[in-house]
């Protein structure tokens, strides 16, 4: 079994590249993924644009998740944290959809005021499906 993902048909259908909510199947744990910031593996800053941002931080998603043999499909809830700044080209809904492909799971998008670091305009993180148990 995999993910369930559900959009009743008894609430407005999703605004965005979510899901209502998301089943995980039983016996499979969770990874908690900590905010990933817009910062390469060789710890330099991804560019001051938003686009180079979100790319960098989906990536860095990706590749946590990778190093526990957990594909970006099994990713159950993100939660995007930006810098109080529009997005209007759309940049961070092009990363999304680069790194995750049509995979749509639970989200929550926050504008806030600042980050940690004021040059990074956006955060990430995530929960994902463990490996799956062998029982």
């Amino acid at each position: 079994m995999t993910l369930k993902l559900a959009n009743p048909a008894t609430v407005a259908p999703p605004l965005g590249l979510y899901s209502h909510s998301v089943e995980t199947p039983p016996r499979r744990g969770l990874i908690y993924v900590s905010g990933q910031v817009p910062v390469r593996p060789d710890g330099s800053l991804a560019g001051t644009s938003m686009a180079e941002q979100a790319d960098q931080v989906y990536a860095n998603i990706v590749a946590v998740l990778a190093a526990q043999g957990v594909p970006p499909t099994d990713i159950v809830k993100l939660t995007t944290f930006m810098a109080a700044e529009d997005d209007p080209d759309g940049s961070v809904r092009a990363a999304r959809m680069k790194h995750l492909g049509e995979h749509r799971p639970a989200s929550t998008a926050v504008y806030v005021s600042r980050l940690v670091d004021p040059a990074w305009k956006i955060e990430i993180d995530a929960v994902a499906l463990a490996p799956e148990v062998r029982v």
